[in-house]
């Protein structure tokens, strides 16, 4: 039985699962989404059943599983169709290529096709495969078929694959999965309908030379989710984004810059038309005084690289906010809320959200995070690690909750 105190308590999901070497995170997905409420039944194609047992589905979701057209767990019900009539979202995690192909071109040969034929719910699917059949222009052009059918596409990640190789296609991040699922689920994917977000994420770079630069090891990940975060919940946003590896988010209008320089002309141009901005991105705080315009060639004497500071991105906008909700980040290695307590007060900040970066690699990179809220009224909040989805759906809950009605 669903959770009745999650925040999706009486939603109904379908998962299905696919036969990819990944389908056993969707037992991990299946339990995120059941601590959030939500009555969650499972489809298995054929494949997946022999990858993963459909009684550990039918444990965790205390639902009877589906894997055949034929079985009908309910007396005078078809299951195929009654189901996704009552369904609140469809979700297929992981969704292989020869399932992405039957969708897209309306085939129903087994019961999670079928099932999706009859239903009338968003549809979600996180397609995950080997590299080259994801670059494959057949998928590609399923995909693209789907996406402008309204399925929403959770693309997938890169790193190692099942088969060794390296490359784009690993199932997306588990709690990136949910997050997009619960927003279509538990009705948050209009909350945030009538803003309009300016976010930006990543690292610049500070050109010394053609082919030298000075960065930090921002990944961009918690810029991205708050995007997609918001984007999901019906916002309209704009991403600036420094050089990352990142997809950009559905629904999202990313405009890519590189230096400090860059990053404060974008986000000017789009300051205007702005009602909220929030500023995750690692801007450099210094940038060379000059550069060359040849390599710099290797000597054995001592080089002097000369900087000075980097345009102030959030100072800027500070000075200029109006009515705006302003909204900045302040990754410190000590005294973490006496720093970003200055940083809200210098900056005229709404909000800042501080995080301990004294070991970088255990927040740049990283899906989750931990942080600290501070409020211009004085407010703090202290929240535990979570993941940056998570997050980012929490400080937009804030923004909304307190910020967004009193810019008016």
């Amino acid at each position: 039985m669903p959770n009745e105190i999650g925040r999706c308590a009486g939603k109904v999901l379908i998962l299905g699962v696919s036969g990819s070497i990944a389908a056993y995170k969707g037992a991990e997905i299946a339990s995120r989404l059941i601590k959030e409420g939500a009555d969650v039944h499972v489809i298995m194609t054929p494949s997946a059943a022999k990858l993963v047992g459909p009684a550990t589905f039918r444990a965790i979701t205390s639902n009877p599983v589906l894997a055949d057209v034929f079985d009908e767990p309910r007396a005078r019900e078809i299951a195929h169709v009654a189901l996704p009539e009552r369904a609140d979202a469809f979700l297929i995690a992981p969704a292989t290529a020869n399932i992405i192909g039957k969708i897209a071109h309306g085939i129903a040969d087994d019961m999670l096709t079928t099932a999706v034929m009859a239903a009338r719910c968003p549809m979600i699917l996180a397609p995950a495969m080997n590299t080259r059949m994801w670059t494959n222009p057949i998928v590609v052009a399923n995909v693209d078929r789907l996406r402008s059918f309204g399925f929403t596409i959770v693309e997938p990640e890169s790193g190692r694959l099942a088969c060794g190789e390296e490359g784009v296609g690993r199932l997306a991040d588990v709690e990136r999965i949910v997050g997009i699922a619960l927003a279509a689920v538990c009705g948050k994917a209009a909350d945030l309908v009538g803003m309009r977000l300016l976010v930006t994420a990543g690292p610049t770079r500070e050109r010394i030379d053609p082919v030298r630069f000075i960065s930090n090891y921002s990944s961009g990940k918690m810029g991205y989710a708050i995007a997609e975060a918001a984007a999901a919940r019906g916002a309209t946003v704009t991403l600036i984004s420094g050089p990352t590896q990142l997809e950009t988010p559905a629904d999202v209008r990313r405009v890519d810059v590189e230096s400090a320089e860059e990053m404060l002309n974008a986000v000017l141009s789009e300051f205007p038309e702005a009602d909220i901005v929030i500023s995750p991105a690692a801007v450099a705080d210094f940038t060379p005084r000059r550069r060359a315009t040849d390599k710099i060639k290797k000597t054995k004497q001592a080089t002097v690289l000369e900087l000075e500071p980097a345009p102030d991105i959030l100072a800027r906008l500070g000075d200029i906010k109006g009515n705006k909700v302003l909204v900045g980040f302040a990754a410190e290695t000590e005294n973490l809320e006496d720093n970003a307590r200055r940083k809200l007060n210098d900056k005229h900040l709404d909000l800042v959200v501080a995080n301990d970066v004294s070991d970088p690699l255990s927040v740049f990179g990283s899906d989750t995070n931990s942080v600290t809220l501070i409020a211009r009224d004085g407010e703090v909040q202290r929240w535990p690690r979570m993941s940056k989805r998570e997050v980012a759906d929490r400080i937009l809950d804030y923004i909304k909750n307190n910020l967004w009605e009193e810019r008016a």
